[in-house]
């Protein structure tokens, strides 16, 4: 049996500045952007894996969620309180200084962690925390 990821979701309070953000700042590819059951269904990938896709969605994207239930959310979102997603990279430095210079928001400069990578940290518009992972050379 052979399995692998295919989609991961990030929630974004607006499709637009993700856009923004997740195309033109990070350089991530749009691979759809319809309208589907009264939402926006938008995805994103990398050039180099086309087989996975990020998904761009509202905080809580279930109509049957309750109006408290979506609040919630909103509110967690708007903390920076949900889960984002750790990008590879080949070079973090790089990485961290194309973002920054983007004007993105910066949460962690890059730094080389005791569990084997150097990383960094930035805030997407929506608030959700991105690292940018690259394995230490020995």
């Amino acid at each position: 049996m052979d399995i692998k990821l295919s989609q991961c979701f990030i929630a974004v309070d607006d499709h637009d500045k993700a856009l923004a953000f997740y195309q033109d700042v990070l350089g991530l590819e749009v691979h759809n952007d319809v309208g589907f059951e009264g939402m926006r269904w938008v995805t994103v990938g990398a050039p180099s894996q086309p087989d996975v896709e990020i998904v761009l969605e509202p905080p809580l994207a279930d109509p049957n969620a309750s109006p408290a239930d979506k609040k919630a959310m909103a509110e967690l979102l708007a903390k920076g309180m949900l889960r984002g997603v750790i990008f590879g990279t080949d070079d973090c430095d790089a990485t961290f200084e194309r973002i920054r210079a983007a004007g993105g928001e910066v949460l962690q400069e890059p730094i080389d962690q005791p569990y084997g990578v150097r990383d960094c940290a930035f805030r997407d518009p929506a608030g959700n925390m991105l690292r940018f992972s690259q394995p230490r050379r020995p």
